[in-house]
């Protein structure tokens, strides 16, 4: 993490250098498109109109003139300073008048549309590091090699990216809007794009949300019919709800009205920015565990290691192994099998698992008894029987390790449980890749949810704490820019 952290600090510094170097070099003054309501009722062509500036020393403006049906005319800055620009007719009716500010060096600001001179290249700058943004975090992501891609930082990259990729493009094509038509675009809604961009991506992504929700529900209920009502088996359910709920309060808050202030309006959409960004911080958490878990289930790892860990679990009073246990033991057999054919290596095979308080032996010595029905040889099973978490599991199997000699850790265990196992045996000092036997389609999706609230959980004040930085970022958007 702290590598892509310093690769977008140097993003940040060459897109905002490039920025001020285009607006320094290319844009020399401000053109203004005159809004219907400024215009002398009865008034629609310049020559019927007459332009002044109180200020010459300030600000310099052009003649009035005609384009696409639609009055415009040219700024350019003087000495620094605020310069009050009239309208009027020629037979000296009503008039309009609007402040400009000049700033050092020689920037223009317009007070009604929150323009000012080259603010183009801003729009296109913040949509360039979104976009830079995402494609580190994509860069990263793939970049994860081995037990490297089983940390919290994979996560992130792979479910932030998305928001990146989605906040650029509607950054993207806002400034297009704006270079391309910037009478009916002006930077208030720009600076919408930009503040809003969690309330945004709720938008683009519900349907994504609402289909994963609706999948969810499915595997939870076709879990129910085979399985018996227990509370961690309502997980699938429970998830579902919220994200429908949460985007359902979502939708009533973007879309209800509103009548106040200017103040109350800021203090409205800074709330409402505040509940999008804790929504879509969970909702690209939950898409990055989700998109882990699957290309963890889903990896192969070259046919090079030294050991085989097998992770244990419940098994039959009468010490065979259930279908969830075989299949851990089944996929750990079919490695070592590939290696050997492709390599001529024979791993050493660590069924770990200590003895529960309803099974009658340890773990590890059911699945020993299965290793050698199925041909492995018994001086090749390191039994470890201590372990009663996955934790465990990876710690002690790495002490087994040591003890011979050590060398390269493959663990197996069922496809939903393997990115968790693959970030506690880093947290055990083991380094390791996993591999993912399969499981019943409708067991895995309540299964995975269980592991993911367990990874997350474990890291409840890091997350925290990540959550309220965002918070208070888009918070200060929504008060700054409002």
């Amino acid at each position: 993490m702290r590598k892509a952290v310093k690769q977008l600090a140097v993003c940040a510094a060459l897109v905002a250098a490039v920025c001020v170097a285009c607006v320094l070099l290319f844009c020399r003054g401000y053109t203004v498109y005159v809004p219907s309501e400024w215009i002398p009722e009865g008034e629609r062509k310049a020559e019927d109109l007459v332009l002044t500036v109180d200020r010459p020393e300030v600000l310099h403006a052009g003649e009035l003139t005609d384009g696409n049906g639609r009055l415009r005319f040219d700024l350019t800055p003087g000495e620094p300073g605020e310069a009050v620009v009239y309208i009027s007719a020629r037979d000296g009716g009503s008039r309009h008048m609007q402040i400009f500010r000049v700033m050092a060096p020689g920037i223009i600001l317009d007070r009604s549309s929150a323009g000012f001179t080259g603010d183009w290249t801003v729009l296109f700058g913040a949509a360039v590091m979104w976009l830079l943004t995402g494609a580190v975090m994509l860069w990263h992501f793939f970049r994860a090699r081995g037990s490297d891609f089983y940390t919290y930082g994979t996560i992130y990259y792979a479910g932030f990216s998305i928001f990146s990729f989605a906040s650029g493009a509607v950054t993207l094509s806002t400034a297009v809007w704006r270079v391309s038509a910037p009478w009916s675009c002006t930077m208030f809604t720009a600076y919408d794009a930009i503040r809003m961009a969690s309330s945004n991506f709720m938008e683009i992504s519900a349907p994504l949300i609402l289909a994963f929700a609706a999948a969810m529900a499915v595997s939870n209920i076709a879990l129910l019919r085979h399985e018996r009502l227990r509370p961690q088996n309502l997980l699938g359910l429970l998830i579902a709800v919220l994200l429908v709920a949460g985007e359902a309060a979502g939708w009533y808050l973007f879309t209800r009205d509103f009548s106040g202030s200017e103040w109350e309006g800021r203090v409205r959409d800074t709330l409402t920015n505040t509940y999008a960004t804790v929504f879509v911080y969970c909702e690209c958490m939950l898409a990055g565990a989700v998109i882990c878990g699957i290309c963890a289930a889903h990896r192969e790892p070259a046919p090079d290691k030294d050991c085989i860990i097998i992770l244990g679990c419940w098994f039959r009073p009468d010490g065979t192994l259930p279908p969830l246990l075989r299949g851990r033991v089944d996929r750990a057999v079919a490695f070592w099998r590939k290696q050997r054919d492709a390599t001529g290596r024979t791993a050493w095979v660590i069924p770990s698992g200590g003895q529960g308080p309803n099974e009658p032996m340890p773990e590890a010595q059911a699945m020993r008894a299965y290793l050698l029905g199925e041909g492995i040889p018994d001086e090749l099973i390191l039994p470890e029987e201590k372990s009663a978490t996955t934790l465990e599991n990876m710690a002690f199997s790495r002490e087994i390790l040591q003890a011979h000699g050590g060398g390269k850790a493959v663990f197996s265990t069922t496809g939903y449980h393997v990115f968790r196992s693959g970030v506690w045996a880093r947290r055990a000092g083991l380094r390791a890749e996993g591999i993912g036997s399969r499981t019943k389609w409708w067991f895995w999706p309540n299964a995975f949810m269980r592991e993911t609230a367990g990874l997350l959980y474990h890291r409840r004040w890091q997350e925290l704490l990540l959550l309220v930085i965002l918070i208070v970022f888009f918070g200060a958007l929504s008060m700054l820019l409002g």
